[in-house]
């Protein structure tokens, strides 16, 4: 990473998603301030519903972070409300009931969000890998923010894994980076550079390459002469979509 300058040029950025049942990439939102309707399909309480949720308030967060209005709504038949509530332990924000949504609002879009070999008709297919937890018991929600962080870190198309080491991993980072960020608040807030938010745009607006943004997001916390305050403005700026409450420890430092 080189010494940051005059913003570059570049076309305004437009999030891709690889469609699962081509296989190729199509626009997220293909009408400008076009209506996308983000559907989340998931059934009962284990990791790989949670990361099919997870996936999609990424999805929804990437969307309005780029000006596009969402409809976010959740389908499935059982253990719904107990979903709902560990997702919303996750900070993953409320979906409305997709049971009976009738023929939509006139949405440009719709992106379906389902596990692998999931059942689901028209619109685009976000297909999302299972994970593979530890015990077959519901996800252990006594830490959420590591449990985010810990899914977060994976490709959504490959398998995941979520045990003790990936949890411990994920809970080290996150107490890292919270200190970190509540520190750097002390200092005169500075812009994030433009070359770093070319970096984090790029890489969630190509097919919402999470574990990329959090690769950036190490990268500066490194980055010679970088103004602390540009540090934070970076992370506060990343969290919009990470959802991970980075900011959190602001004010809780000696």
């Amino acid at each position: 990473m080189h010494a940051y300058g005059p913003p570059p040029a570049y076309a305004q950025a437009v999030l891709r998603i690889i469609d699962s049942r081509t296989g190729e990439p199509v626009e997220a939102a293909p009408a400008r301030r076009g209506l996308t309707r983000v559907e989340a399909h998931a059934s009962g309480l284990d990791a790989t519903a949670l990361r099919v949720l997870l996936v999609s308030d990424l999805l929804v967060r990437a969307l309005e972070l780029g000006g596009t209005p969402v409809w976010a709504l959740l389908t499935g038949d059982r253990e719904q409300a107990e979903l709902r509530a560990a997702a919303g332990a996750l900070g993953i924000r409320p979906f409305e009931d997709g049971g009976d949504i009738g023929s939509g609002l006139g949405e440009a879009q719709v992106l379906h969000v389902a596990a692998e070999g999931g059942a689901t008709t028209g619109g685009v297919l976000v297909a999302v890998a299972p994970v593979d937890a530890a015990t077959a018991a519901a996800p252990d929600l006594s830490d959420p923010g590591a449990l985010r962080l810990a899914l977060l870190s994976q490709p959504r198309d490959l398998p995941g894994r979520l045990d003790a080491d990936a949890l411990e991993e994920a809970r080290r980072t996150l107490a890292h980076w919270r200190g970190s960020v509540a520190d750097w608040a002390r200092r005169p807030s500075r812009p994030v550079p433009d070359e770093v938010r070319v970096q984090l745009r790029t890489a969630w607006e190509d097919d919402l390459n999470v574990p990329e943004v959090l690769e950036v997001l190490r990268r500066v916390e490194t980055w010679p002469d970088l103004p602390d305050g540009a540090r934070f403005e970076t992370y506060a700026y990343a969290d919009r979509l990470l959802g991970l409450e980075l900011t959190r420890d602001i004010g809780s430092l000696a």
